[in-house]
């Protein structure tokens, strides 16, 4: 095909509403600016990494690019939508039809989209992680691998295994050989079974998280006519935290950017600490391999933390084996240097961190802006019983999400089977929840809804389905009566949450009589959710890949206003965040690394993880760990500081010895 390329008229200089120069460092410009071809930017922790993409984006609107040209892949759809507003802003409008979101959401909207066009199924359930395990459970149960007899893997250890083969590209073997050996013997069991579940979702137009890439992969590799039409439609690719891409979305990325190549990938390797996720961390490191001729630019000025805290962090990263070459500096040279802190027990280490925690809020700055990180969430259970008795309110990040609390999955699943009625797994959770409705009654109507002669509306018939019997057979015929009023082509989600909230609310103060009032104000939110949505898809598809994540009851440990509460956090839940102040405990052999982390991989992972950890930290970093520890069977036994730290040169940190107060003598 001939081309031929228009030249801008002699003089004809463009000028751009922003003033890109002067707006970011030299290498965030390079990077902004950079918007042919392939690109990979690594940027170092702090140091500004999403401004630089938010910049880039105005960037191509500004250049003419339309905007729904560019796609925008993020981990969290909350953080593309930020980057789209700020870029937005910046040019004024124009941003807001760049195309943002997840891997997961971007796969689930295109299969929905092109469904018609290239034959596959239009209408199809997105299983949770609960939800496939009850399938996988469902599975065993009818090969009969629930023997008593035999011990045979649980249903939640199955759906380990079944992600981790799709999600690293592994077979069930594979991944059984190298984390589960002890079920060699299980694993022609394991692939029936796998193979049973895979059947399951087909026949019921169910996909689970890992069957939205899958799918989507799958389909644009094998048809090529697909893979075409998306590069037509969408000629620019962005792809943030790419480090933590697994191999399927490190594949998706490749076919979507095509020949053509028009890729950014932006991420740091040393910010890769997601591997039991199934994130690879060679995806980034051979970014340049899979797209011949990238641009790599480096983002090294930190904007966040102290020179003397980036130099541990430094430190720490420059033992790595495997690495891109970069050294984070920043223009605020001032700044302690970070402390290293021995204590001689878990006990003296909590008691430390809980008074010099309150020395620093003293000091004026407020407990939501200290935090304290840990490698597990069990290392922290000692010094959570001191900040109880010394009175500091704190809040730990975990706890169930909102989206998996049972009366909000119960009001779900109802929503779900007025979608897909042939979502066997959502039926049988209602089901059940019927009074006189047992497992046996409970699959007959699963079976009776497969059948020929199934249907929503029958259902609401006294005497359908054969074999129910009294109270059973009229609580089936009162649920499908209820759920046959409900035209969820017409009715928007607020009306049809609202309508399945009533109806279940006399369920939910029977089943959850001791906390009832606790959880209609979470089906209440969940309501306001709904607000926001004009179709029932679109709502149960975000339910199910973007969920919000708390429930109106936190695990708060001490009640304390809003924005008053100390953070504890593991380090992979506290990736991208900072705070003025960061104890990271626990700092020995056996606690960080992990006592069961053997291989190079897994330690070069840890290595990343207490990188994160140190660049959390604005002005102070605390590093502690206990010189003892107490095991069940040995008793009291030594432990030496992690072996991460042995990169760190002694100079770059404090030592403090703790001292302990002796006691007045009592008076005579």
């Amino acid at each position: 095909m001939a081309t031929f390329t228009i030249r801008r008229a002699a003089g004809e200089a463009r000028s751009f509403r922003i003033d890109y120069r002067g707006e970011l460092n030299d290498a965030q410009y390079e990077a902004a600016t950079a918007l042919e071809g392939p690109v990979l930017v690594v940027a170092g922790a702090g140091s500004g990494k999403t401004r630089t993409l938010v910049y880039r984006v105005a960037r191509m609107v500004e250049t003419g690019i339309p905007a729904r040209s560019i796609v925008l892949l993020t981990f969290t759809r909350r953080a593309a939508q930020e980057m789209l507003r700020r870029a937005g802003a910046l040019v004024g409008g124009g941003a807001e039809e760049v195309v943002g979101g997840t891997f997961h959401s971007f796969a689930n909207t295109m299969l929905r989209r092109y469904a018609r066009v290239f034959g596959w199924p239009e209408v199809f359930s997105i299983l949770d992680r609960s939800d496939s395990e009850d399938a996988i459970g469902l599975a065993r149960t009818r090969l009969g691998l629930d023997r008593r007899d035999r011990r045979f893997p649980r249903k939640q250890t199955l759906a380990s295994i079944f992600s981790a083969a799709v999600n690293r590209g592994l077979t069930v073997a594979d991944v059984v050989e190298s984390e589960y050996p002890n079920l060699a013997e299980d694993v022609p069991d394991v692939e029936r079974c796998r193979d049973a579940y895979v059947d399951y979702k087909r026949q019921r137009n169910l996909l689970d998280y890992d069957d939205l890439l899958l799918d989507f992969r799958d389909r644009l590799r094998e048809i090529p006519e697909f893979a075409e039409r998306l590069r037509g439609v969408f000629r620019h690719l962005m792809v943030d935290e790419y480090q933590d891409t697994n191999h399927l979305q490190a594949d998706i990325t490749e076919l979507l950017a095509g020949p053509r190549g028009n890729v950014m990938a932006v991420g740091d390797d040393a910010q890769s600490i997601y591997g039991f996720r199934g994130a690879d961390f060679r995806n980034i490191m051979s970014f340049p391999e899979r797209f011949p001729g990238t641009r790599v630019v480096t983002l090294e000025e930190n904007y966040r933390s102290t020179q003397a805290i980036l130099d541990v962090g430094n430190a720490v990263i420059a033992a790595a084996r495997e690495r891109y070459t970069k050294t984070l500096f920043t223009r605020r040279v001032a700044g302690d240097r970070p402390q290293l802190v021995p204590a001689p027990d878990e006990r003296l280490q909590s008691l430390f961190v809980t008074q010099r925690i309150l020395g620093i809020a003293e000091e004026g700055v407020p407990l939501s802006e200290i935090a304290v990180l840990f490698r597990s969430s069990f290392h922290s259970f000692d010094l959570e019983l001191e900040l109880a008795r010394a009175g500091v309110p704190f809040v730990k990040r975990g706890g169930f999400r909102f989206i998996e609390t049972a009366h909000v999955k119960d009001v779900l699943a109802h929503l779900r089977v007025l979608e897909n009625p042939r979502d066997a797994i959502s039926w049988h959770r209602i089901l059940l929840l019927q009074e006189g409705v047992g497992p046996r009654a409970a699959e007959a109507v699963i079976d009776w809804l497969s059948s020929p002669d199934g249907s929503l509306r029958g259902l609401g018939t006294p005497g359908a389905v054969a074999g129910l019997r009294g109270a059973a057979s009229a609580a089936v015929a009162r649920l499908g009566a209820f759920l046959s009023s409900l035209d969820a082509s017409s009715m928007r989600p607020p009306a049809l949450v609202a309508r399945v909230v009533d109806e279940y609310r006399p369920t939910l103060e029977r089943v959850h009589r001791d906390d009832a009032p606790k959880r209609m104000r979470d089906l209440e939110q969940f309501a306001i959710l709904a607000e926001r949505y004009q179709a029932l898809g679109r709502f149960l598809a975000d339910m199910a890949l973007e969920p919000p994540v708390d429930a109106v009851g936190d695990t708060m440990a001490i009640d304390a206003p809003e924005g008053e509460s100390l953070v504890l956090s593991t380090i992979h839940s506290a990736k991208g965040l900072e705070w003025h102040s960061v104890f990271v405990i626990g700092l020995a052999d056996g606690r960080f690394p992990s006592a069961w982390t053997v291989d190079e991989d897994e330690i070069e992972e840890e290595r990343r993880l207490l990188y994160v950890a140190c660049t959390r930290a604005r002005e102070n970093l605390i590093l502690t760990w206990p010189a003892t520890a107490w095991d069940r069977s040995l008793g009291t036994i030594p432990q030496r500081p992690s072996r991460l730290l042995d990169a760190v040169p002694h100079q770059l940190l404090e030592p403090v010895t703790l001292v302990e107060e002796e006691e007045e003598e009592a008076a005579p």
